[in-house]
């Protein structure tokens, strides 16, 4: 019986992943069937942390998220958990062997939503670790599939495509998040004073991020690539969005990319992909 309910929990896992993000779930049925499940079992799990520090302000959430963050390593120690969401992702980090101190980080960058407001240079890059590089990282070991060798010749390119993908986020969300959360992520900015000096300035960071990032794809097993070579181009493609609106823009809405435009690219990433020309 325990089959059934884990197959409840992935699905409880599958069901959260397309209510939070259309592009993700996308994303992951380009994957390899066999790695569908764990990689909706790792999105859910990542979501429900967030969602606690961003959401639930009508609730104690410090109280939520120490319950939350206790309850993952009993589920993971256990090798189960009444919770679905935490069942799905406990078989995967027991199944793959992920690093348990990626956990430890990405939790711990979670929680700092709680307290800080501002970050400062180090702060940043201690919360970028956390909350995308080491993201990055427990999906690699399931792109590698437990190939240690491979994982850690990839370890430095998934690093920075986690990176980038945040700081587009950041970027992207830069408003929503001062005024509703009253948070500012990049490091020493001031939001009231935001000019385009300082756009560019975070533009030249997440370029390097993007382009230190491709040569890794091209290396991903055959069952990973295309998934992960989409991602790539969606967020690139919102990026450069991004990129050329005024920084006065940034302020009034959020940039988005069009299904049709999402599709479109779904195309044009397979075509580069099937040629060989990623």
């Amino acid at each position: 019986m325990k089959e059934l309910f884990d197959n409840i929990s992935i699905r409880s896992s599958k069901l959260t992943t397309k209510a939070y993000s259309t592009s993700f779930s996308l994303g992951i049925n380009c994957l390899h069937r066999s790695m569908h499940n764990p990689i909706y079992a790792i999105y859910g799990f990542v979501r429900f942390a967030d969602e606690i520090v961003d959401s639930f302000h009508q609730y104690n959430k410090r109280e939520l998220f120490n319950e939350f963050e206790a309850d993952t390593w009993k589920a993971i120690e256990r090798g189960i958990s009444l919770n679905p969401i935490l069942n799905s992702f406990q078989n995967v980090v027991n199944q793959y062997s992920i690093d348990k101190e990626l956990i430890k980080t990405f939790l711990k960058s979670m929680e700092a939503d709680l307290d800080v407001q501002e970050h400062s240079e180090e702060s940043y890059k201690h919360y970028i670790l956390g909350s995308a590089e080491s993201v990055g990282l427990i999906c690699l070991h399931v792109f590698s599939g437990n190939d240690k060798a491979l994982y850690e010749r990839l370890r430095p390119s998934a690093m920075k495509l986690g990176a980038a993908f945040q700081k587009v986020n950041f970027l992207r969300d830069l408003s929503a998040d001062y005024k509703d959360l009253g948070r500012v992520y990049f490091p020493n900015l001031n939001f009231e004073s935001f000019k385009a000096r300082d756009k560019r300035e975070i533009e030249a960071d997440i370029d390097r991020d993007f382009a230190d990032a491709r040569s890794g794809i091209i290396m991903l097993p055959r069952k990973a690539r295309f998934g992960v070579y989409l991602a790539y181009i969606y967020y690139l493609n919102l990026y450069r969005k991004i990129k050329h609106i005024p920084v006065e823009a940034i302020f009034h809405k959020r940039i988005r990319i069009s299904d049709f435009r999402k599709f479109t690219l779904m195309a044009f990433a397979w075509i580069r992909y099937a040629f060989g020309m990623l």
